[in-house]
């Protein structure tokens, strides 16, 4: 899968590794991303034979644009230029031009996991500009169902439930979106929102909290239903093997222990895994109930109103 770098870009990372590294080292550095990366076979030359600082840097720069792999190739540098390698302290001259490169190519980077992502003013999608079919990374889940939703349809008029549907898609969107994450899957009746990005696991649970609250105001104030809409959500968090098709996404382990949960939560409330909280900081903890078990799974419940 290639990518589209300009060519300022691209050249301002080749001259940061011929003026960083020996060949030794980019080619070390290359295989960190492409394993068994044979610069020897993509000049094609004699193994052993010279070749220049230039051609080295500016051949691994082409091949890791041309195989979608540029952008964890400079998240690799920026990672070893702050942490170093195995004791070794590495310094990349004229990184930040990189960086800088990559933020202007329509990206943003994330302080906390190391990683860039699309800059979601200019786009939005379910791989967040980043993961590549197939790609394995630790995701936190939010799945969220209307409760009752056959019986809304059913008695009431469909201009209004329109409305009311699209009321509630506004309020996830904006409770996932706006903490980096990113609707994968949205059916009539709920939808499964995923998080990559930052401290995930808080992620995932105060936009599922954002979400209750909204809904519990929405309700009182806003819905043009003759009932209340009810909500269940379910969070978890795993490893997830990511795919560009919705429903192959959907078939993760991960994506359906996460729909186990909401099935879990009472009317209104957040289901969250034993996985998940026991991640939360002790005063966000507090704000769920005793830790409960059913279908053969560890959770606690979120309610507003809740009582200690």
């Amino acid at each position: 899968m290639s990518m589209k770098i300009k060519y300022a870009n691209a050249n301002s990372c080749s001259l940061c590794l011929q003026s960083s590294l020996s060949v030794d080292n980019m080619l070390r550095f290359a295989q960190m991303v492409i394993p068994k990366y044979d610069i020897y076979e993509r000049l094609g030359l004699k193994e052993g034979t010279s070749i220049f600082y230039q051609n080295v840097a500016e051949q691994i720069v082409t091949d890791m644009i041309k195989g979608g792999f540029y952008i964890d190739f400079v998240e690799n540098l920026v990672r070893i230029d702050r942490e170093g390698l195995m004791g070794r302290s590495y310094e990349f001259k004229g990184l930040d031009i990189v960086v800088d490169g990559l933020i202007n190519e329509g990206y943003s980077y994330d302080n906390v996991s190391g990683l860039f992502y699309e800059n979601q003013e200019e786009s939005i999608s379910p791989s967040w500009g980043r993961l590549k079919e197939g790609d394995e990374q630790r995701i936190a889940l939010l799945r969220l169902d209307i409760a009752g939703n056959s019986e809304l349809v059913r008695s009431n008029p469909r201009p209004k439930i329109e409305k009311a549907y699209n009321d509630i898609r506004n309020i996830i969107n904006k409770a996932v979106i706006s903490r980096l994450g990113r609707i994968w899957s949205r059916e009539g009746d709920g939808a499964v929102a995923a998080f990559l990005f930052g401290s995930i696991e808080k992620m995932a649970v105060y936009a599922g909290i954002e979400i209750l609250q909204e809904m519990f105001f929405y309700n009182r104030l806003q819905n043009p239903l003759d009932t209340p809409i009810n909500i269940r959500l379910g969070a978890h968090i795993g490893q997830v093997s990511y795919s560009e098709n919705e429903v192959e996404r959907l078939k993760n382990d991960t994506v359906k222990q996460a729909f186990v949960y909401e099935s879990l939560a009472a009317s209104n409330a957040l289901c969250v895994s034993y996985n998940l909280y026991i991640t939360m900081d002790k005063i966000v903890l507090e704000l769920f109930g005793d830790e409960k078990t059913g279908k053969g799974c560890k959770y606690r419940l979120y309610k507003i109103g809740i009582e200690k």
